[in-house]
């Protein structure tokens, strides 16, 4: 039997990829259309794809009226310090437990990883309460601390489970050569772990810059809160501004599809790779 497909098999691949393709970026074109739609048209008894006429009201309003841009600073101030401290706990975190003898090792990555399955709604009074104790309400600090105790558990094991695939001769050759464990981590494993780097990291930026419940309760004010909590702040009691929120929910979310596209080789090496033990 050759390697070659037949075509209903051919024919059965393309049409379910172009179902997924569909039910996956369908929504994301919808929202973009409605974007660009006047709001009579969004309002109308029969709702049409295509924008007619063609507007960017809706986008002056997100950035003029509703200071979006100043949301979309705040996550990207507490995604890009998330992420930095994820992976750099996390890399510390699993390379002790692959490389170094600890006694236990798979009992702490239980630990870990149960941490990571309490509700968040369960975490939000006691946090808050403890936030507030610490005068760290309406502040950065506040939600990168919650955030980093979101993803470090995810980082720690895709990581440890990345780590494991690189044979140990690796250590011992770095040992001959004089490289201490400090030495091996950060020339060695880190840059044949590149893949798994990208991928942990990306998972942690896109949890925390779409996180709502923490940022929620945590800020009050524009000058901390982020762009979940602005998009919901969007609507009021009598109005629903429908344009406004598909535009702000388009232009953060082209930044993600652009960074998943362009790392997408990455992703997918980080993900599988830690699977395979050689």
């Amino acid at each position: 039997m050759n390697g070659t497909r037949s075509w209903p098999q051919a024919l059965a691949i393309y049409l379910g990829a172009a179902l997924v393709l569909i039910w996956s970026g369908g929504p994301f074109l919808w929202q973009f259309s409605t974007s660009l739609q006047l709001d009579k048209a969004l309002t109308a008894g029969t709702p049409s794809f295509w924008p007619d006429p063609f507007t960017i009201e809706h986008y002056y309003n997100a950035f003029i009226e509703k200071e979006l841009h100043r949301y979309i600073w705040n996550s990207l101030v507490v995604s890009l310090a998330t992420t930095f401290l994820c992976l750099f706990v996390g890399s510390l975190g699993a390379f002790a437990l692959s490389r170094l003898n600890v006694r236990g090792r798979f009992g702490i990555l239980m630990v870990i990883l149960s941490v990571s399955m309490f509700p968040q709604i369960a975490l939000v009074g006691p946090l808050y309460l403890l936030a507030a104790s610490l005068g760290l309400l309406d502040s950065y600090t506040a939600l990168i601390i919650t955030y980093l105790a979101l993803g470090l558990p995810l980082v720690t094991w895709v990581l440890f489970g990345y780590f494991e695939t690189l044979p140990k001769e690796i250590d011992e050759a770095a040992r001959m050569d004089g490289i201490g464990v400090p030495g091996l981590l950060w020339y060695i494993i880190l840059p044949m772990s590149l893949p798994s780097l990208v991928t942990t990291g990306l998972l942690a930026f896109i949890t925390a810059w779409n996180e709502f419940l923490f940022a929620l309760a945590f800020t009050s004010n524009i000058d901390r809160q982020t762009i979940p909590v602005g998009i919901a702040n969007f609507t009021n009691l009598y109005y629903v501004p429908w344009g406004d929120i598909a535009a702000a929910s388009a232009v953060v979310t082209v930044p993600l599809i652009i960074l998943v596209l362009f790392f997408q080789r990455h992703i997918i090496e980080g993900l599988t790779q830690g699977g395979i033990k050689e």
